[in-house]
């Protein structure tokens, strides 16, 4: 599997790089600046981004937007996003089109290397893995807005887990319930969230993140 790096800061960059090699990834190219990165995505068409938001010359979310840029000459490009914080607008951003693998993390999840590497695989094969905190900063951000607001407080964990990309028997472990527990429990999530059930565990979830992005797909 061939991916395309872009972290500025060399240390960690270097570190990405031994990770993943070691864990059989072909780095097609690594890069430190949002141009080099537009540039090395269209030459090298890879399976997958792995990118830093915010890249030298602006130190904004130029990371970001060269990934977008990118995926639009190369539809459904699967983008890795590891930011510092979490910060709603580029997650909605990110999240938009709701084509190809996407994933949002924060550095920190990047010294768990087994987590790191199991995002990797899950958005290169066209995937989500959204990092907890960003799907519960996207959930309370729309907690006011109907019917998202009229889910009950064991939905709302359902629904975090469920975005996250886990499977009915995953977020029945999780929180110690029945695996039909948890289907009711997603069907109730479903019928209020104005969004067709699906047994297909990808579907689902970029329906309930493009539903939190406020876009509505069924």
């Amino acid at each position: 599997m061939r991916l395309v790096l872009a972290e500025d800061l060399y240390l960690l960059r270097e570190g990405l790089i031994h990770l993943l090699e070691a864990h059989g990834f072909e780095i097609a190219a690594a890069v430190e600046s949002g141009p080099e990165l537009e540039r090395a995505l269209l030459a090298e068409r890879p399976d997958l981004a792995v990118v830093d938001v915010r890249l030298p010359p602006t130190f904004t979310d130029e990371g970001l937007q060269a990934a977008l840029a990118a995926r639009r000459r190369i539809p459904g490009l699967p983008v890795l996003v590891l930011s510092q914080h979490v910060e709603q607008l580029y997650a909605r951003e990110l999240l938009a089109d709701g084509t190809g693998g996407v994933g949002y993390l924060l550095k920190d999840r990047v010294f768990d290397s087994g987590q790191f590497i199991d995002a990797v695989r899950r958005v290169a094969a066209g995937g989500t893995a959204m990092d907890p905190e960003v799907i519960a900063k996207l959930i309370t951000g729309n907690a006011r807005d109907e019917p998202l607001g009229g889910l009950t407080p064991r939905e709302r964990e359902v629904l975090e887990l469920m975005a996250e990309g886990r499977s009915n028997a995953a977020i029945g472990q999780r929180l110690h319930l029945s695996e039909s527990t948890v289907g009711k429990h997603t069907a109730s999530i479903f019928g209020k969230l104005g969004l067709a059930p699906s047994d297909d565990d990808n579907r689902r979830v970029l329906a309930v993140l493009a539903y939190l992005n406020g876009t509505r797909r069924g």
